[in-house]
C-alpha cells in the first residue's frame, strides 16, 4: 500500500522536507489513525454474519427456546450439521426459514 505523504502529514507543504526530519510521536499518531481508518473500511465491507451459527446464536437470532429449535430440526424445517456434540446451522437456511 503506497500512501501519499500529504495524506500522512497534512500540515507539511513541501513533502521533500520530510526526507530530512526525524519521525515524531505526532507522525506516528497520524500514521496509526490512517491505518485504523483503512482497517475499518476493509472490515466494514465484510459486514456479513458468520456463515455457520451455533444453536445458541440461532436461538437468539430467532428468539426461540431450545425445544422449539429442536422441533425445527426434527421436522426438517431447519437443516443442520453436527460436528461432535456441537450443532451448526447455515445462515442462508435460517434466512430461508424466516422468509417462508
Amino acid at each position: 500500500m503506497k500512501v501519499h505523504p500529504k495524506k500522512l502529514f497534512p500540515e507539511v507543504e513541501n513533502p521533500e522536507l520530510l526526507n530530512h526530519q526525524p519521525i515524531t510521536k505526532r507522525d506516528l499518531l497520524n500514521f496509526t489513525n490512517l491505518m485504523l481508518e483503512e482497517i475499518k473500511q476493509m472490515v466494514g465491507a465484510q459486514d456479513q454474519p458468520a456463515q455457520w451459527l451455533k444453536s445458541s446464536e440461532v436461538r437468539k437470532l430467532l428468539k426461540i427456546s431450545p425445544g422449539t429449535l429442536q422441533n425445527l430440526r426434527i421436522n426438517g424445517t431447519l437443516n443442520f450439521t453436527r460436528i461432535g456434540s456441537i450443532i451448526y446451522y447455515k445462515y442462508e437456511d435460517i434466512l430461508n426459514v424466516l422468509n417462508s
